[in-house]
């Protein structure tokens, strides 16, 4: 199973930004798929996650609005918008698979397959 992030970059503050995932060896409509995050010195936190139908997502309470998660089951990717960047969105973002069941998206336990990141830069 590999899971490719892809997308980062330096951006302004206020500018947006998208990230993709692409994942292989799986099959891909099976999987909730997620994006953490990890800011320098902090610890990963859970950003969004959705269902493998993409009917349900579900998001970090303080990125609501901001962030957008969805997926595109025929070319097996899963996305992130992320509009009105901040500094503090500066961090490593991960792609993650799982098939656990109920809403509970932020334990990184619940995740099975980890993608190797890709650094989202804000520039203020």
């Amino acid at each position: 199973v590999q899971l490719q992030a892809s997308g980062g970059g330096l951006v302004q503050a206020g500018g947006s930004l998208r990230l993709s995932c692409a994942a292989s060896g799986v099959t891909f409509a099976s999987y909730r798929m997620g994006w953490y995050r990890q800011a320098p010195g902090k610890e990963r936190e859970w950003v969004a996650g959705i269902t493998g139908t993409g009917a349900y997502t579900d998001y970090a309470d303080s990125l609501k609005g901001r962030f957008i998660i969805s997926r595109d089951n025929a070319k097996n990717t899963v996305y992130l918008q992320m509009n009105s960047l901040k500094p503090e969105d500066t961090a490593v973002y991960y792609c993650t698979a799982g098939t656990f069941y109920g809403n509970n998206y932020e334990p990184r336990s619940n995740w099975r397959y980890w993608g190797q990141g890709t650094l989202v830069t804000v520039s203020s």
